[in-house]
């Protein structure tokens, strides 16, 4: 009999201890905006004490404490930027703390944290924390091709959006020269915007266009293929190694010249001299 006693007891502190605890909420783990928009993130608490004497209220991003509110007295200390502030409304041990920005970028997105801290409340849950993520739509990508578009050769089409919130995806399209649309060869790979080419024949030639996309927009870039022949190649080596030898023969020619004419102009010194 004792010993339920003493359990109901410790069941009783137990259910009291967590109901009388500090409790603080942001209502969702992620949240997203447009680029520019002026934000709320929202943050509730509720205290056990009634009417406490002195509330602390801290925004951190990331590691970073960025705003540090205090009750009663209503003074805010702004430690990252001016584009913040605090919206407050405290009754009695309960209230909101929500985090306001204005025009947000992308570098606004992190992970945010509302910490409040209310003496003799220490128990519980004194903070929670929300994922930022600011939406910018892909700036139109840049499309290159590394290697050179001959036949036998490897090459890369790679294509890059500097700007893009959250990070694009990347897919390419392949049309022949008639400006049908055809599947990539079984042994191309088109991974995070680059699209891997091998062993090229004449029958790569066409057009391939690049999507840029992610949840907002979309952008394209595209490029114009033409796969030369390896004969044209070798006629292009074989014409300047034959322009080097040609070259090199003319010089050889030019200095002999020159050689005989001095030997000549010596043998007539010899002959003039005084005997």
């Amino acid at each position: 009999m004792e010993n339920s006693k003493t359990f109901v007891s410790a069941l009783i502190c137990l259910v009291w201890s967590a109901a009388a605890a500090i409790e603080v909420d942001i209502p969702k783990d992620q949240y997203e905006f447009a680029r520019g928009d002026n934000i709320t993130l929202p943050c509730t608490f509720k205290s056990v004490i009634p009417n406490p004497s002195q509330i602390t209220i801290t925004w951190f991003a990331g590691d970073v404490p960025i705003l540090t509110h205090y009750h009663p007295s209503g003074d805010t200390d702004i430690t990252f930027e001016n584009r913040m502030s605090a919206d407050v409304n405290i009754n009695g041990g309960s209230g909101k703390a929500d985090l306001k920005i204005n025009s947000v970028t992308i570098s606004d997105n992190n992970k945010y944290q509302c910490i409040v801290q209310v003496p003799r409340d220490k128990q519980g849950k004194i903070s929670d924390t929300a994922t930022l993520t600011v939406l910018v739509a892909p700036s139109k990508p840049i499309c290159k091709i590394q290697g050179t578009a001959s036949c036998g050769q490897n090459i890369n089409l790679t294509c890059v959006s500097e700007e893009g919130s959250p990070p694009p995806t990347y897919k390419w399209n392949s049309y022949d020269v008639l400006n049908n649309p055809r599947a990539h060869e079984p042994r191309t790979t088109d991974k995070g915007g680059i699209l891997s080419l091998y062993n090229i024949t004449k029958e790569t030639s066409g057009f391939y266009i690049c999507v840029s996309q992610n949840k907002i927009h979309s952008a394209s870039c595209n490029l114009t293929i033409s796969v030369l022949p390896q004969s044209t190649n070798i006629g292009s080596t074989a014409g300047i190694i034959g322009g080097v030898i040609t070259a090199l023969i003319l010089l050889i020619v030019i200095l002999s010249c020159f050689c005989c004419r001095k030997k000549d102009e010596d043998k007539e010194d010899y002959a003039m001299a005084p005997q």
